[in-house]
């Protein structure tokens, strides 16, 4: 799965889905798609990442306590 980051605008490809989907988890790693060489993985802070089309990820991803609010 591919997500941008918001500031910049870069494409990162999700490592592991697992780890974006749970609330509990505020980290993903993900390689960088700019480029023509395969990046490193790196940490990525999901409070950074929107959907390319710039809607912003499912709360639920990232708050564990989404239904209380």
């Amino acid at each position: 799965m591919l997500l941008q980051v918001k500031d910049t605008g870069t494409l990162v490809e999700v490592l592991k889905i697992e780890e974006l989907i749970d609330p509990n988890t505020d980290v993903i790693h993900g390689k960088d798609q700019e480029g023509q060489e395969e990046q490193d993985p790196e940490p990525i802070k999901k409070e950074n990442l929107v959907f390319p089309s710039g809607e912003r990820i499912p709360r639920c991803w990232v708050d564990a306590n989404y239904q209380k609010a």
